[in-house]
């Protein structure tokens, strides 16, 4: 898998993160390293915990991190939760985590995939 074909996968706009960052190299080391970032996983156990201050915080690290690397669709998804947990909407948060939890694995099991075959 290349990066343009990664990108397209998970509805991401490569043109605007190549802009960004000017190398492929770059991208590829960012893209790999979100694999590691712990910030869905604190917004899943916060959401469930109900701890809105925590949820916040990681759904907005996270959303940061999908603008960085405009992961487009996950972009979207985390910035709905997060305002609705800056507005203390823990209820509403909690309907909005199935869909953050479908564009993440979406784009978990890309980036995994396009790692692997960087590997290769």
């Amino acid at each position: 898998m290349t990066l343009t074909e990664l990108y397209s996968a998970i509805e991401g706009n490569y043109d605007e993160v190549l802009n960004r960052m000017r190398r492929e190299q770059m991208i590829t080391k960012f893209v790999i390293k979100f694999l590691n970032d712990t910030s869905f996983d604190l917004l899943v156990k916060s959401i469930a915990d109900k701890d809105t201050e925590k949820a916040f915080m990681a759904a907005h690290t996270l959303k940061g991190i999908c603008q960085n690397l405009s992961f487009e669709r996950l972009s979207k998804s985390t910035e709905k939760i997060t305002e609705a947990l800056r507005n203390g909407q823990i209820e509403e948060a909690i309907t909005l985590l199935p869909q953050v939890e479908e564009d993440y694995k979406l784009t978990s099991e890309n980036i995994l995939i396009f790692s692997q075959s960087q590997e290769a």
